[in-house]
């Protein structure tokens, strides 16, 4: 399994943990170089930095995967997609995924709604200091939640009936009530189980 830490061009988040490759999305290639990081790809149409710094993240010695300004895809989209087409197994952790334009921030949380994405949805996290997002499609699954994490939120991509079992609050057939998402719930220290008959459920751990 190949651990892959990926850095948007959000509000900076620097990675956190061991991963065998670096990969820089626009804006991010420069801030992992101007960091220390490791820069293995550099992906995006780089219309956030400036010509000199272009040639900056060129002469680095790293992979560039430059593209048109006028694509359909993100740049996160863009670098998964690549990434995982070289890496089929890969686990795929985003930092700086969060902050600036709204719409990139949406486009990050909701990346499993691209279906070439879909397939990989459990292999893609979300994470800065405060906060991991997670996916989980249809079906049945288990979990621990991080350790240092205070809440817990699920949301739904599409109307169906989640069910939540081994958390502070659980929902059931029995209490069920319909929010597109479910709020300031707790781990409680044993496995939580998560049932959703279709689409997917977004995973939210947080902490203040």
């Amino acid at each position: 399994m190949t651990k892959v830490a990926l850095l948007a061009g959000g509000d900076y988040s620097p990675p956190k943990g061991d991963f065998d490759v670096y990969i820089g999305i626009d804006r991010g290639a420069l801030r992992l170089l101007e960091n220390g990081f490791a820069l293995d790809w550099a992906v995006g149409d780089f219309d956030s930095i400036s010509s000199d710094e272009l040639a900056k993240l060129k002469s680095s010695g790293a992979i560039i995967h430059q593209s048109p300004t006028e694509k359909d895809d993100t740049d996160t989209e863009l670098a998964l997609k690549l990434l995982f087409k070289a890496y089929p197994l890969a686990q795929a952790t985003i930092f700086g995924a969060f902050g600036g334009r709204i719409d990139h921030f949406l486009s990050n949380v909701f990346l499993p709604s691209d279906p070439e994405l879909q397939p990989f949805m459990s292999q893609i996290h979300l994470a800065n200091e405060t906060n991991v997002i997670s996916y989980f499609p249809a079906g049945e699954h288990t979990f621990r939640a991080h350790p240092e994490m205070d809440y817990l939120a699920f949301m739904t991509d599409e109307e169906t009936e989640l069910t939540i079992l081994g958390a502070k609050y659980e929902l059931t057939a029995a209490n069920y009530f319909k929010k597109k998402i479910y709020s300031s719930n707790e781990a409680v220290g044993k496995p939580i189980s998560l049932t959703v008959p279709s689409g997917y459920v977004i995973v939210i751990e947080s902490k203040d």
